[in-house]
């Protein structure tokens, strides 16, 4: 489960992301809110923990921001204060759910398995896109109901992509993602591994999944 942690308390904001890290997730871990939203609202995540006291802009006004566009990720707002009013409006805007500081690591992640299990209606840990499947849970990929062998990064590739199919990522973001640090713009790892990857999803198959789109980036999911 990938998850957006927005806290500008640097001890808490670590403690949190290292926390939440051993118990299985993957924590994008920011300390201002227009970070926040920019990531938000770029890149594919399965929840959202939201301090809402955080200088400028804060995660009440991230929520509503996200809301307005109709985006319908879970989000559970982190509060240091205890005021009904605070958490009544923050429902009304929209959220799944809220935690008061202090809390415990195990709370937390409690709470953003059951938002995320909600929100779904599906297996959180099962990703589709055409006869293409992707189980998160025993990290087993299939196409037409034949296993493909991935290897550790050709799985988050193709995880990361099927999080949200048809939609176009630059190699900046792709290595970003999935590699995790700020990218050599003269490598070519990015090109590499989806040449990779597309071997073994669309070989042999007539509808092919994985789209170069010139001058923009990858997407997977069928061409319109």
């Amino acid at each position: 489960m990938r998850v957006l942690l927005l806290e500008d308390q640097e001890i808490l904001r670590t403690s949190t992301r290292t926390g939440l890290e051993e118990l299985g997730f993957a924590v994008d871990a920011v300390e201002d809110g227009d970070t926040a939203l920019e990531q938000a609202l770029s890149m594919p995540y399965d929840a959202l923990v939201l301090d809402i006291m955080v200088p400028g802009r804060d995660g009440l006004s991230i929520l509503r921001a996200l809301r307005e566009k109709h985006l319908a990720t879970p989000v559970i707002l982190l509060t240091a204060r205890s005021a009904l009013p605070e958490k009544i409006e923050g429902l009304d805007l929209g959220a799944d759910d809220y935690l008061t500081k202090p809390f415990y690591i195990e709370e937390l992640a409690a709470r953003l398995r059951t938002v995320v299990r909600r929100k779904a209606g599906t297996p959180s840990h099962l990703l589709k896109v055409a006869d293409l499947h992707l189980d998160l849970l025993v990290r087993k990929a299939t196409r037409d109901g034949r296993e493909i062998e991935l290897s550790v990064r050709e799985f988050e590739l193709l995880e990361f992509l099927m999080r949200s199919p048809g939609r176009v990522y630059s190699r900046v973001q792709i290595y970003e993602h999935v590699w995790g640090y700020g990218m050599d713009l003269e490598s070519n790892l990015v090109e590499v591994y989806v040449q990779r990857l597309r071997a073994k999803i669309d070989k042999g198959h007539e509808v092919k999944l994985l789209r170069t789109v010139r001058g923009a980036g990858y997407a997977l999911g069928e061409s319109s």
